[in-house]
């Protein structure tokens, strides 16, 4: 656990960090209110301990700042002319506790105590809700409620969907809000990049294989058919699969049976199929590159995810949350972009949709300031 220490006097400072040192803690000293905004931008500290009486920025206005930025520490004030009215008064800041100087190393070490368990409770909650929400698309625009509308609909039933958009716009959260939405949440769901797959190798990965069927099969494998039993098998990319798998997995949708390679032995299997391809299959189906018959099969609900050029009243909502993202991986505290950035951002055109905007925001996280300006966007964005 990291620990700051913000207080005008070195004595105090010193004595704190030699204590809660010695208790295990990792401490770090700041003797002005500046100096320890610096700190906190830098580190991500989990409680802080501040002095109310500071020259330059007090105590207080450290406390709002910290508020102001979202650093979510424990900050514990502490002063040496403390009363009910500035305990009060800092709790109703945000402060986590309040403690009268001279300082008692047992209150000390109890308040950390309290004010850890505050702080894991809240990252928890945290994690809990990113489980949940980071599975929806994020949004508030037209399409995208009309997409959350359909997935309502269609996820309860074992109907195959077929969802269709460009690369980056965000397929695989629909395929798994269908999954997460519908009676097969309990049950595994399997995702299968049929792009990132060799020709040789698709069936085997589908389908599984015995052993010695052929040169590298040094033992019996399942494929992702047999592992997705009772839930969902997503085919990411599924216009770049042969038309060899193309037909066996059609034979699977028919007959809800399968053969591994190497054995003529039916298997079978109980599997929602949602399947998503940034091609347009029709026009593969008139090139020969895709059977037709799989296309009906698969396209019983269509769902076209919408570019984000089409979708640009969500940037905002979607840079809060790759801010929040981002930070919580890196341990930083969340950092705020100005309005002026974010109205450049949504006038920029995004051939790499939702991908690339993600790539753009951990960018400017990294080279911006704190807020992230307009001018970053123009100095760090297509530079």
């Amino acid at each position: 656990m990291k620990i700051l220490v913000i207080d005008d006097e070195r004595p105090i400072r010193n004595s704190l960090k030699e204590i809660l040192g010695d208790e295990g803690y990792t401490v770090e000293t700041a003797e002005s209110g500046a100096q320890a905004l610096e700190l906190v931008d830098k580190e991500k500290f989990d409680v802080i301990f501040c002095d109310i009486k500071m020259p330059g920025m007090d105590g207080m206005e450290v406390l709002s700042k910290l508020e102001e930025e979202g650093v979510e520490a424990a900050v514990i004030m502490i002063s040496g002319h403390g009363d009910i009215d500035t305990a009060v008064e800092c709790m109703k800041k945000g402060a986590f506790d309040f403690i009268q100087k001279p300082l008692d190393l047992n209150r000390i070490l109890i308040t950390i105590k309290n004010a850890t368990e505050r702080v894991n409770l809240v990252k928890e909650n945290k994690i809990l809700k990113k489980k949940v929400y980071g599975q929806q698309m994020i949004g508030e625009s037209e399409p995208i409620r009309h997409i959350r509308d359909i997935i309502a609909k269609v996820a309860p039933t074992d109907a195959r969907v077929l969802i269709t958009g460009a690369n980056g716009s965000g397929k695989e959260l629909v395929a798994r809000s269908l999954h997460q939405q519908s009676d097969r949440s309990q049950m595994p769901y399997i995702e299968v990049n049929c792009a990132a797959i060799p020709s040789e190798l698709i069936e085997s990965e589908l389908f599984g294989h015995e052993k010695g069927s052929f040169t590298s099969a040094i033992k019996q494998h399942k494929g992702k058919f047999e592992q997705a039993d009772g839930g969902t098998l997503f085919l990411d990319e599924i216009g770049d699969m042969s038309l060899a798998a193309q037909a066996k997995v059609l034979r699977v949708l028919q007959e809800k049976k399968l053969s591994r390679v190497g054995s003529d032995k039916d298997i079978e299997v109980n599997v929602r199929v949602v399947a998503a391809t940034n091609k347009d299959l029709k026009a593969e189906i008139e090139k020969g590159t895709f059977r037709e018959d799989l296309y009906h099969r698969l396209s019983v609900i269509l769902i076209r995810v919408p570019s984000l050029d089409e979708r640009k009243d969500d940037i905002p909502l979607l840079i809060n949350y790759f801010v929040e993202q981002i930070c919580a991986e890196s341990g930083k505290s969340v950092r705020a972009f100005s309005p002026e950035a974010i109205a450049l951002l949504q006038e920029k055109t995004w051939p790499g949709n939702i991908r690339e905007l993600r790539n753009v925001v951990e960018r400017l996280l990294i080279l911006g300031g704190n807020p992230v300006s307009a001018q970053d966007v123009r100095d760090y964005v297509n530079a």
